[in-house]
């Protein structure tokens, strides 16, 4: 599963081991909280102990990007009880890493775990200003723009 670039080698895994975790919520804290500003007690979550955490890491083993799946009783709030969607979120990407293709591969791998659990579709919140790469991805805005952590915006989902 790695993706190369002309500029940058980078492979996206499943966060297994603490260290991969690690990695992961260094990328949320650099991207959520000291780039937008978002509070770090909402940045992290209960949710967190149980996601599927995907990680892009670069051939040195910096990491690049991060993204996370709820699924089952800890994606039914975020997608009406329907049991067979997941939850994608908190997808980040450094911002030295942006433009190399990295957060499609994250949502590609995150939809793979999705997959690979029997789920039929991926539902996510997008920030609004991100709602054309999710459309290109191939997911499909639904219902009312809303808030969360002080920021528009908009849920998606994509059938698998």
């Amino acid at each position: 599963m790695s993706s190369p670039s002309p500029s940058t080698s980078y492979a996206v895994r499943v966060a297994e081991d603490p260290a991969d975790r690690e990695m992961c919520f260094a990328v949320r804290k650099e991207v959520f909280v000291g780039e937008q500003g978002v509070p770090e007690d909402l940045e992290y979550d209960a949710y967190d102990t149980v996601a599927v955490h995907v990680l892009a890491v670069r051939a040195d083993g910096v990491p690049l990007g991060t993204g996370r799946l709820l699924h089952g009783e800890a994606a039914a709030a975020k997608v009406d009880g329907d049991p067979s969607v997941g939850s994608l979120g908190r997808l980040a990407v450094t911002k030295a890493a942006r433009g190399l293709g990295v957060g499609a591969a994250l949502v590609r791998a995150i939809e793979e775990a999705a997959g690979a659990r029997g789920l039929a579709a991926v539902d996510l919140h997008a920030q609004t200003h991100a709602l054309g790469f999710y459309e290109r991805l191939g997911y499909v805005a639904y219902g009312p723009e809303f808030p969360d952590a002080g920021m528009p915006h908009r849920a998606m989902r994509r059938a698998l």
